[in-house]
């Protein structure tokens, strides 16, 4: 999904006259998109000069981040709330089942797109 870089953007407003379907509006000054209406068409990132309309895949290494650091404030609230280190274990566990979960959804889901290639 594309995102904006609120310091690369210089408030120039192409990518909100060019967006087909009026995504992205001027939020002081800087570009925002309002995701609920992308459509994903990528115009945005070949309009903008300043190359400030970035791809998702950027954000990788701080979502991983945050994930892991939500993890640990669960396994420690855990731990203080139901009362020793094994529940923090406990729950270590339950965040590792729920993101395999979401793997496999991701996985599951780039084979049906995958056949849409083929309809």
């Amino acid at each position: 999904m594309p995102w904006i870089d609120k310091d690369g953007c210089v408030g120039c407003g192409i990518c909100v006259e060019k967006c087909p379907i009026g995504a992205i509006s001027m939020d002081d000054e800087r570009a925002k998109i309002n995701m609920e209406k992308c459509i994903h068409c990528g115009t945005c990132h070949s309009v903008c000069p300043q190359e400030a309309v970035r791809h998702d895949s950027e954000k990788i290494p701080e979502n991983i981040k945050a994930n892991v650091e939500q993890t640990k404030k669960f396994m420690e609230a855990c731990v203080k709330y139901l009362g020793d280190d094994k529940e923090g274990q406990k729950c270590l566990n339950r965040m590792i089942k729920h993101f395999n979960k979401e793997k496999i959804v991701a996985e599951k889901t780039l084979e049906e797109l995958e056949k849409l290639r083929y309809e």
